[in-house]
Protein backbone atom coordinates (compact mmCIF):
# COMPACT_ATOMS: atom_id res chain seq x y z
CA UNK A 1 0.00 0.00 0.00
CA UNK A 2 1.43 3.39 -1.02
CA UNK A 3 0.92 5.92 1.76
CA UNK A 4 2.16 9.50 1.76
CA UNK A 5 1.19 10.85 5.18
CA UNK A 6 -0.37 10.09 8.55
CA UNK A 7 -3.06 12.15 10.23
CA UNK A 8 -3.56 11.98 14.00
CA UNK A 9 -6.99 13.39 14.82
CA UNK A 10 -8.19 13.37 18.42
CA UNK A 11 -10.82 14.81 20.73
CA UNK A 12 -8.98 14.89 24.05
CA UNK A 13 -10.15 17.34 26.75
CA UNK A 14 -7.89 15.90 29.48
CA UNK A 15 -5.02 14.66 27.32
CA UNK A 16 -5.30 10.88 27.57
CA UNK A 17 -6.64 10.28 24.07
CA UNK A 18 -4.09 12.65 22.54
CA UNK A 19 -1.27 10.77 24.26
CA UNK A 20 -2.45 7.39 22.92
CA UNK A 21 -3.20 8.53 19.37
CA UNK A 22 0.13 10.37 19.20
CA UNK A 23 1.98 7.25 20.35
CA UNK A 24 0.46 5.19 17.53
CA UNK A 25 1.16 7.93 15.00
CA UNK A 26 4.78 8.39 16.11
CA UNK A 27 5.54 4.66 15.90
CA UNK A 28 3.95 4.35 12.47
CA UNK A 29 5.73 7.49 11.29
CA UNK A 30 9.08 6.05 12.30
CA UNK A 31 8.47 2.60 10.80
CA UNK A 32 6.80 3.77 7.59
CA UNK A 33 8.95 6.89 7.22
CA UNK A 34 5.94 9.17 6.80
CA UNK A 35 5.18 12.66 8.12
CA UNK A 36 2.50 13.12 10.79
CA UNK A 37 -0.09 15.90 10.76
CA UNK A 38 -1.94 16.38 14.06
CA UNK A 39 -5.50 17.71 14.25
CA UNK A 40 -6.68 18.69 17.73
CA UNK A 41 -10.42 18.08 17.43
CA UNK A 42 -10.85 19.31 21.02
CA UNK A 43 -10.70 22.86 19.73
CA UNK A 44 -14.13 24.08 18.61
CA UNK A 45 -12.60 26.02 15.71
CA UNK A 46 -11.06 22.81 14.36
CA UNK A 47 -14.43 21.06 14.59
CA UNK A 48 -15.96 23.64 12.27
CA UNK A 49 -13.83 22.56 9.31
CA UNK A 50 -14.11 19.64 6.90
CA UNK A 51 -11.13 17.33 6.58
CA UNK A 52 -10.87 15.49 3.27
CA UNK A 53 -8.49 12.55 3.49
CA UNK A 54 -7.12 10.88 0.35
CA UNK A 55 -6.69 7.14 -0.12
CA UNK A 56 -2.93 7.52 0.32
CA UNK A 57 -3.39 8.97 3.81
CA UNK A 58 -3.53 6.91 7.00
CA UNK A 59 -5.90 8.46 9.52
CA UNK A 60 -5.91 7.70 13.25
CA UNK A 61 -9.12 8.90 14.91
CA UNK A 62 -9.31 9.03 18.71
CA UNK A 63 -12.13 9.82 21.10
CA UNK A 64 -12.80 9.33 24.80
CA UNK A 65 -15.80 7.24 25.79
CA UNK A 66 -18.71 9.10 27.38
CA UNK A 67 -21.47 6.86 28.77
CA UNK A 68 -20.33 3.98 26.58
CA UNK A 69 -20.46 5.90 23.30
CA UNK A 70 -18.81 8.69 21.34
CA UNK A 71 -19.55 11.95 23.24
CA UNK A 72 -23.02 12.88 22.00
CA UNK A 73 -22.28 16.59 21.61
CA UNK A 74 -19.18 15.83 19.54
CA UNK A 75 -20.65 13.01 17.42
CA UNK A 76 -22.18 15.39 14.82
CA UNK A 77 -18.77 17.03 14.37
CA UNK A 78 -17.09 13.68 13.72
CA UNK A 79 -19.83 12.85 11.20
CA UNK A 80 -19.62 16.06 9.21
CA UNK A 81 -15.91 16.89 9.46
CA UNK A 82 -14.19 13.59 8.59
CA UNK A 83 -14.45 12.82 4.89
CA UNK A 84 -12.61 9.85 3.39
CA UNK A 85 -12.05 9.17 -0.30
CA UNK A 86 -13.70 5.75 -0.38
CA UNK A 87 -10.72 3.62 0.58
CA UNK A 88 -8.91 5.82 3.09
CA UNK A 89 -7.26 3.54 5.68
CA UNK A 90 -8.25 4.49 9.21
CA UNK A 91 -7.47 3.34 12.75
CA UNK A 92 -10.34 4.17 15.15
CA UNK A 93 -9.28 4.41 18.81
CA UNK A 94 -11.53 4.88 21.82
CA UNK A 95 -10.24 5.61 25.31
CA UNK A 96 -12.13 4.85 28.52
CA UNK A 97 -11.58 5.25 32.24
CA UNK A 98 -11.61 1.59 33.33
CA UNK A 99 -15.40 1.11 33.40
CA UNK A 100 -16.19 -0.09 29.87
CA UNK A 101 -16.04 1.13 26.30
CA UNK A 102 -19.41 -0.53 25.54
CA UNK A 103 -20.44 0.54 22.00
CA UNK A 104 -17.97 3.41 21.51
CA UNK A 105 -15.45 1.55 19.37
CA UNK A 106 -18.09 -0.05 17.16
CA UNK A 107 -19.78 3.32 16.78
CA UNK A 108 -16.50 4.89 15.66
CA UNK A 109 -15.87 2.01 13.26
CA UNK A 110 -19.31 2.39 11.69
CA UNK A 111 -18.91 6.15 11.43
CA UNK A 112 -15.53 5.74 9.74
CA UNK A 113 -16.94 3.41 7.09
CA UNK A 114 -19.98 5.61 6.51
CA UNK A 115 -17.60 8.51 5.87
CA UNK A 116 -15.54 6.80 3.19
CA UNK A 117 -12.81 5.16 5.23
CA UNK A 118 -11.60 1.55 5.59
CA UNK A 119 -10.78 0.52 9.20
CA UNK A 120 -7.61 -1.58 8.97
CA UNK A 121 -7.18 -1.77 12.75
CA UNK A 122 -8.83 -0.49 15.93
CA UNK A 123 -8.13 -0.19 19.63
CA UNK A 124 -9.84 0.45 22.95
CA UNK A 125 -7.37 1.84 25.48
CA UNK A 126 -7.54 2.82 29.13
CA UNK A 127 -6.62 6.22 30.54
CA UNK A 128 -7.18 7.76 33.96
CA UNK A 129 -10.89 8.48 34.35
CA UNK A 130 -11.59 12.17 33.79
CA UNK A 131 -13.97 12.26 36.79
CA UNK A 132 -11.56 10.74 39.29
CA UNK A 133 -8.15 11.29 40.89
CA UNK A 134 -7.82 7.57 41.66
CA UNK A 135 -9.60 5.52 38.98
CA UNK A 136 -7.06 4.11 36.50
CA UNK A 137 -4.48 6.53 37.87
CA UNK A 138 -1.28 6.54 35.85
CA UNK A 139 -2.89 4.92 32.81
CA UNK A 140 -1.80 4.56 30.11
CA UNK A 141 1.28 3.14 31.84
CA UNK A 142 4.43 1.33 30.73
CA UNK A 143 2.54 -1.94 30.20
CA UNK A 144 -0.06 -0.18 28.08
CA UNK A 145 2.55 1.51 25.91
CA UNK A 146 4.43 -1.76 25.39
CA UNK A 147 1.23 -3.36 24.10
CA UNK A 148 0.40 -0.28 22.05
CA UNK A 149 3.88 -0.29 20.50
CA UNK A 150 3.52 -3.98 19.53
CA UNK A 151 0.10 -3.24 18.02
CA UNK A 152 1.50 -0.30 16.06
CA UNK A 153 4.38 -2.40 14.73
CA UNK A 154 1.91 -5.02 13.50
CA UNK A 155 -0.07 -2.32 11.72
CA UNK A 156 3.09 -1.03 10.06
CA UNK A 157 3.95 -4.51 8.82
CA UNK A 158 0.40 -5.01 7.55
CA UNK A 159 0.48 -1.76 5.61
CA UNK A 160 3.87 -2.59 4.11
CA UNK A 161 2.75 -6.04 2.98
CA UNK A 162 -0.76 -5.38 1.67
CA UNK A 163 -1.33 -3.56 -1.62
CA UNK A 164 -4.89 -2.48 -0.72
CA UNK A 165 -6.71 -1.67 2.49
CA UNK A 166 -8.83 -4.53 3.85
CA UNK A 167 -11.41 -3.74 6.51
CA UNK A 168 -11.35 -5.52 9.86
CA UNK A 169 -14.19 -7.87 10.70
CA UNK A 170 -16.67 -6.63 13.32
CA UNK A 171 -20.42 -6.57 13.97
CA UNK A 172 -21.95 -4.15 11.48
CA UNK A 173 -25.52 -5.45 11.70
CA UNK A 174 -26.62 -5.13 15.33
CA UNK A 175 -28.14 -1.73 16.19
CA UNK A 176 -26.05 0.28 18.64
CA UNK A 177 -27.12 -0.05 22.27
CA UNK A 178 -28.32 3.06 24.13
CA UNK A 179 -25.96 5.25 26.11
CA UNK A 180 -24.96 3.88 29.51
CA UNK A 181 -27.05 5.26 32.38
CA UNK A 182 -24.75 6.64 35.11
CA UNK A 183 -25.48 5.32 38.58
CA UNK A 184 -25.14 6.80 42.04
CA UNK A 185 -23.48 5.02 44.94
CA UNK A 186 -26.83 3.43 45.84
CA UNK A 187 -27.09 2.17 42.21
CA UNK A 188 -30.04 4.41 41.34
CA UNK A 189 -29.76 6.58 38.22
CA UNK A 190 -27.48 9.59 38.61
CA UNK A 191 -28.96 12.56 36.80
CA UNK A 192 -26.42 15.35 36.49
CA UNK A 193 -27.02 16.63 32.97
CA UNK A 194 -27.32 20.22 34.19
CA UNK A 195 -24.30 20.08 36.50
CA UNK A 196 -21.66 22.73 35.83
CA UNK A 197 -18.31 23.46 37.50
CA UNK A 198 -18.06 26.17 40.12
CA UNK A 199 -15.09 28.48 40.66
CA UNK A 200 -13.35 29.42 43.90
CA UNK A 201 -12.65 33.07 43.13
CA UNK A 202 -10.26 33.33 46.07
CA UNK A 203 -8.01 30.80 44.33
CA UNK A 204 -8.66 31.91 40.74
CA UNK A 205 -5.95 34.07 39.15
CA UNK A 206 -8.09 34.84 36.07
CA UNK A 207 -5.41 33.38 33.80
CA UNK A 208 -8.06 32.36 31.26
CA UNK A 209 -6.74 28.84 30.70
CA UNK A 210 -10.16 27.34 31.40
CA UNK A 211 -11.75 29.64 28.83
CA UNK A 212 -9.29 28.62 26.13
CA UNK A 213 -9.37 24.91 27.02
CA UNK A 214 -13.16 24.41 27.12
CA UNK A 215 -14.05 22.39 23.99
CA UNK A 216 -17.54 23.91 23.89
CA UNK A 217 -16.39 27.55 24.36
CA UNK A 218 -18.85 27.65 27.25
CA UNK A 219 -16.87 29.57 29.89
CA UNK A 220 -17.28 33.35 29.90
CA UNK A 221 -14.09 35.28 29.14
CA UNK A 222 -15.37 38.27 31.11
CA UNK A 223 -16.32 36.19 34.17
CA UNK A 224 -14.67 32.77 34.30
CA UNK A 225 -17.05 31.63 37.04
CA UNK A 226 -19.92 31.73 34.53
CA UNK A 227 -20.64 28.74 32.31
CA UNK A 228 -22.79 30.32 29.65
CA UNK A 229 -23.11 27.36 27.29
CA UNK A 230 -23.30 23.57 27.29
CA UNK A 231 -21.12 21.71 29.80
CA UNK A 232 -20.26 18.16 28.73
CA UNK A 233 -18.54 17.37 32.06
CA UNK A 234 -15.28 16.71 30.19
CA UNK A 235 -13.23 18.07 33.12
CA UNK A 236 -10.89 20.06 30.85
CA UNK A 237 -11.26 23.17 32.99
CA UNK A 238 -10.74 21.16 36.19
CA UNK A 239 -7.52 19.55 34.96
CA UNK A 240 -6.00 22.65 33.34
CA UNK A 241 -6.54 25.05 36.26
CA UNK A 242 -3.14 25.67 37.94
CA UNK A 243 -4.84 27.04 41.06
CA UNK A 244 -7.29 24.11 41.44
CA UNK A 245 -10.08 26.66 41.53
CA UNK A 246 -12.63 24.68 39.50
CA UNK A 247 -14.80 22.01 41.13
CA UNK A 248 -18.18 20.24 41.07
CA UNK A 249 -20.65 20.13 43.96
CA UNK A 250 -23.59 18.44 42.22
CA UNK A 251 -24.61 15.59 44.55
CA UNK A 252 -25.65 13.18 41.79
CA UNK A 253 -22.38 13.73 39.93
CA UNK A 254 -20.26 13.21 43.05
CA UNK A 255 -22.24 10.10 43.97
CA UNK A 256 -21.61 8.71 40.49
CA UNK A 257 -17.88 9.30 40.91
CA UNK A 258 -18.03 7.48 44.25
CA UNK A 259 -19.77 4.52 42.59
CA UNK A 260 -17.15 4.36 39.83
CA UNK A 261 -14.25 4.47 42.28
CA UNK A 262 -15.80 1.76 44.47
CA UNK A 263 -16.88 -0.57 41.65
CA UNK A 264 -14.28 -0.46 38.88
CA UNK A 265 -11.03 -0.96 40.74
CA UNK A 266 -9.94 -4.11 38.87
CA UNK A 267 -7.48 -3.32 36.12
CA UNK A 268 -8.90 -3.48 32.59
CA UNK A 269 -6.60 -4.31 29.67
CA UNK A 270 -6.54 -2.80 26.17
CA UNK A 271 -8.41 -4.34 23.26
CA UNK A 272 -6.74 -4.50 19.84
CA UNK A 273 -8.24 -5.48 16.49
CA UNK A 274 -6.25 -5.81 13.28
CA UNK A 275 -6.92 -7.20 9.81
CA UNK A 276 -5.86 -10.84 9.49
Amino acid sequence: MVLRQIYALYFSPTGGTEKIVSSIADTLSRLLELPVHSIDFTCLENRQKEYHFSNDSLVIIGTPVYAGRIPNKILPDFKKCIVGAGHTPVIPVCVYGNRNYDEALRELLLLSEENGCIPVAAAAMISQHAFSDTLAIGRPDIQDFKKLNFFSKNIAQLLKDDSTAVAIDYDRATPLAPYYTPLKADLTPARFLKAKPLTDLQKCSHCGLCVRKCPMNSISEENVSKVTGVCIKCQACIKICPAHAKYFVDEAFLSHVEMLENTYTERKEPTFIITN
